[in-house]
């Protein structure tokens, strides 16, 4: 899971030219179906059309990267309508009012949490008067440009925090511990929306993720050639020009952090 902000501003990396192509300047919002469907890409060389990336093109969303198999992964806006009409729609969810189907006002939200692996909306975290709360998406109507509706059931599970939005059981729920309680429904009030029910899918540990993604940039990168020499965070030389990739030697890229291992997939051939 990640915050929207852990994912703008990240370098994109294209693993097979071995180069950056841009960063990620905004994330475009499918309302229909809750997810991220596009990463716009902001990029000095591009000054008429806007470019962006298919989530479903990216090959991970890491902790200092994001990554595409190669820079044929964009595409410009103006020659799909979807994303054109989804990028003119601005829904931004940050700053927007959230308010319940009966007009309740509660809140503005702070945040956004999406599912790195797929795009998928997870949660909002919102402004009380007197405190933040996490919402799963789960109870969320409509989401609008400059306002959210959730059902009536938003306000008895508020979360204290977002890890709890991969911590539901079997059933989709939270312990009582786990949920912020709000003033008890009167037993005389009739039960509106029901919660939607989504299919339960396998969850991955993080640390699995962490590692199917670098396995997968091992993959793309074992086997090309370094056209510079990489050093490490202490001066030391890694990786000197000409060598032929190996497994080893992307670990040690790996091992050091982001601008390390950013430095070597911008610098590398067939």
């Amino acid at each position: 899971m990640k915050k929207s902000t852990e994912v703008t501003n990240l370098p994109i990396i294209s693993i097979s030219e071995g180069n950056q192509i841009g960063t990620v300047k905004s994330l475009i919002i499918n309302p229909d179906k809750n997810s991220i469907d596009f990463l716009t890409i902001e990029q000095e060389d591009w000054q008429v059309s806007v470019k962006a990336i298919p989530f479903k093109k990216v090959i991970g969303v890491g902790e200092y990267a994001v990554t595409v198999e190669h820079e044929g992964a964009t595409i410009d806006l103006n020659e799909i309508p979807i994303a054109n009409q989804l990028l003119n729609k601005k829904i931004t969810l940050i700053e927007a009012r959230v308010m319940t189907r009966k007009g309740e006002m509660l809140g503005q939200v702070l945040e956004y949490f999406l599912n790195e692996d797929t795009g998928d909306l997870m949660g909002l975290l919102v402004k009380l008067p007197n405190r933040e709360v996490v919402i799963s998406i789960d109870h969320v109507i409509t989401l609008g440009k400059d306002l959210i509706i959730v059902n009536e059931h938003a306000k008895d599970a508020f979360l204290q925090k977002a890890e709890q939005l991969t911590q539901s059981d079997g059933d989709g729920m939270y312990s009582d511990d786990e949920i912020v309680q709000e003033e008890p429904v009167s037993q005389s009030q009739p039960v509106i929306d029901e919660p939607v029910q989504r299919e339960e899918e396998p969850k991955e540990n993080p640390s699995e993720k962490r590692e199917n993604l670098r396995k997968k940039q091992i993959e793309l990168l074992v086997g090309k050639k370094a056209t510079t020499n990489i050093y490490g965070n202490s001066g030391d030389l890694l990786i000197r020009t000409g060598t032929v990739l190996t497994e080893e030697d992307i670990k040690q890229a790996q091992e050091e952090g982001q601008s390390v291992f950013v430095e070597l997939s911008m610098n590398v051939s067939e």
